[in-house]
């Protein structure tokens, strides 16, 4: 596990000459760096700005406190590479581990061999070149709990041993602050099993069970409890209230599940938001919502389809010519019907992206090594051929890993491309002085709502270096210009041909 998990490192930054350091570029990303930002200075949240409005923007909280809207695991995970120089080896470091957790769980499933083949089929798939080592987004990290709840479950039932469900629990909490709703559907037929041998015959005593497997289990989940209460208290002002669920009710217009109504579409304090949330977001839950049963079959095919893109097409297709035998495998029962109930709970959403199925990834790869082992013993004519396939499918994998750099958000992503905003805040940080950007959209243009976003800022913003703020159509700017006096002043246009950054010299509209 150590080995695979150096392995997984060293591979991606001895690739560092031909893919640099990943910059961010999607909404998420800018407010997961922002958690980062923010635990890295001891702090859970901070306080509301007095210029807010001018840096209110998408996936951000600014009410009741200044915060990202999303678990604070990715988070954590990205403090731990800023405090280690760069925010970007928090992503290896949980790339790195990912696929160690993915391996620990195999050897829980299969023999030791297999099981190492399975954790390099992760590695090559996942780990090097895909959008989940680089992005900031993650997707890692719920693989972790994932492997961790999924791993430990086997272990448990033979063994009895208290590490195992303590194992157990930090996988369940790393779900919990990382993806909650699908590692929910994910728990669920782990819990069902673990509950069904406690109270079957095969168990233990409870002599043995309290103390080695409940208590364990029951001390971790009060841990678990108590941080996220107070993490949502700092942050929303009640333990029983998450900063997502805030968002939610401040931004969002369109519900999260598919049979919850949309409420009308909201005002917003300037355009951009107006444009994402009114707009794209809007349009995209109309399209996939789930009204009926042929629009359920629809999403889940374009879910599935989504999926086996990025997890398997395509030389990771061919061992599932095995799966009539998959199905009937008693010995992989359980993770095939868990597969199925984490994918229909995928179409509760009415949206999909990769790291959605995170929590599911550990599965999904028992699902392929033991499919795998099928297609070994695939014979035509009594010849062999299956290991010759198999040998082609594990060497696929290794040459065709450089091509999974366009599994990044939102599909294909080059990570060479120029990215403007990037380039323009290195060049303010070699620039001496301190600066306020004026980030000036141009309103004139028709918005689909998913356009460039300039306006994200770090946890302290007053003693930042670079401070980004929107420039509102209708509000004064000059309360703005005289809080941050003294700063060097910049007009930031992303919308322009190209984006540009000029020395701000218009008078401030009133």
């Amino acid at each position: 596990m150590v080995l695979l998990a150096a392995a997984t490192i060293l591979i991606r930054v001895s690739l560092l000459w031909a893919l640099p350091l990943p910059v961010p570029r999607v909404h998420d990303e800018f407010s997961y760096l922002l958690a980062a930002d923010t635990f890295a200075h001891g702090r859970l949240t901070n306080p509301t700005h007095p210029m807010w409005v001018f840096f209110d923007t998408i996936h951000v909280n600014q009410h009741p406190t200044y915060m990202s809207k999303y678990p604070p695991a990715q988070g954590a995970m990205l403090a731990v590479g800023m405090l280690l120089g760069n925010a970007w080896f928090g992503v290896v470091l949980s790339v790195g581990l990912m696929c160690a957790a993915i391996l620990w769980m195999l050897q829980g499933w299969f023999p030791p061999g297999w099981a190492l083949l399975g954790g390099i089929l992760a590695m090559f798939r996942l780990g090097i070149f895909t959008g989940w080592m680089n992005t900031y987004w993650g997707g890692a990290v719920a693989a972790i709990g994932g492997a961790l709840v999924v791993g430990a479950m086997p272990r448990i039932i033979r063994h009895w041993r208290a590490r195992d469900a303590l194992l157990l629990a930090f996988g369940v909490a790393i779900l919990a602050n990382s993806r909650p709703f699908e590692g929910l559907i994910l728990c669920l037929p782990v819990m069902a099993v673990l509950l069904a041998w406690l109270f079957s015959k095969r168990s233990p005593s409870w002599r043995t069970t309290l103390p080695r497997i409940i208590l364990p289990l029951c001390a971790a989940g009060v841990l678990c409890g108590t941080f996220m209460g107070y993490y949502n208290w700092r942050g929303t002002g009640s333990p029983a209230l998450f900063p997502y669920v805030v968002n939610e009710r401040t931004y969002i217009s369109t519900p999260t599940l598919f049979w919850e109504k949309p409420r009308p579409p909201l005002d917003y304090s300037n355009p951009q938001l107006d444009a994402f949330y009114n707009v794209f977001a809007r349009k995209v839950w109309f399209e996939s919502r789930v009204d009926s049963v042929g629009s359920a079959a629809r999403s889940l095919f374009s879910d599935l389809k989504s999926m086996a893109y990025f997890f398997m097409w395509p030389e990771l297709l061919v061992p599932l010519v095995a799966l009539p035998w998959l199905l009937w495998d008693h010995r992989i029962r359980f993770l095939i019907v868990q597969c199925g109930i984490s994918l229909c709970g995928m179409v509760l959403v009415p949206w999909y992206q990769p790291h959605y199925t995170a929590p599911l990834a550990a599965t999904l790869f028992a699902l392929l090594t033991q499919a795998m082992r099928h297609l070994r013993q695939f014979r035509h004519g009594g010849r062999p051929v299956g290991i010759g396939l198999s040998r082609v499918v594990v060497l696929a994998v290794i040459f065709l890993s450089p091509h999974n750099v366009r599994f990044g958000p939102f599909g294909h992503r080059s990570l060479e491309s120029i990215d403007y905003r990037a380039m323009f805040d290195r060049r303010l940080q070699h620039t001496p002085g301190e600066h306020l950007v004026i980030v000036r959209y141009d309103v004139t243009l028709e918005k689909e709502g998913n356009g460039p976003e300039w306006v994200y800022n770090a946890a302290d913003i007053d003693h930042s270096k670079i401070v980004w703020a929107r420039e509102i159509p209708g509000v004064d700017i000059r309360p703005l210009l005289d809080y941050f006096h003294g700063r060097h002043l910049w007009l930031a246009e992303p919308e322009a041909i190209p984006p540009r950054v000029t020395p701000y010299t218009e008078s401030p509209a009133h």
